[in-house]
């Protein structure tokens, strides 16, 4: 079965950065999508940006131009960078991967205070 965990949330002001990491572990085949979410208070989970191993990437509407997502295929580690952070990006961070059965790793906490 995959892990995951995730790493490098913390607590920022508006117009702040930070760069999350996942690691994906355990026995698995190539890994083709790997993707973030967030779970903000009170709303549900939500994606916010996937990459392929093609390199084919979406994002969220809201963080578009502001978060970057990329990936080590090697090392099976998907990063986001964040800038120009807002209130509003505070939640849980979780990633990710098109591999069945996976469960959601603890994810990392970021909040954005104003």
């Amino acid at each position: 079965q995959v892990q995951l965990v995730e790493s490098g949330g913390g607590v920022v002001q508006a117009g702040g950065s930070l760069r999350l990491s996942c690691t994906a572990s355990g026995e698995m085949r190539e890994i083709n999508t790997m993707a973030w979410y967030r779970q903000s208070p009170g709303k549900q989970r939500e994606l916010v940006a996937h990459i392929t191993n093609g390199d084919l990437i979406d994002y969220e509407d809201s963080v578009t131009g502001r978060f970057t997502v990329s990936r080590d295929v090697v090392k099976n580690v998907i990063y986001l960078d964040m800038s120009s952070l807002k209130p509003e990006d505070t939640g849980v961070y979780y990633c990710k991967v098109q591999v069945p059965f996976t469960p959601w790793g603890p994810g990392t906490q970021v909040t954005v205070s104003s």
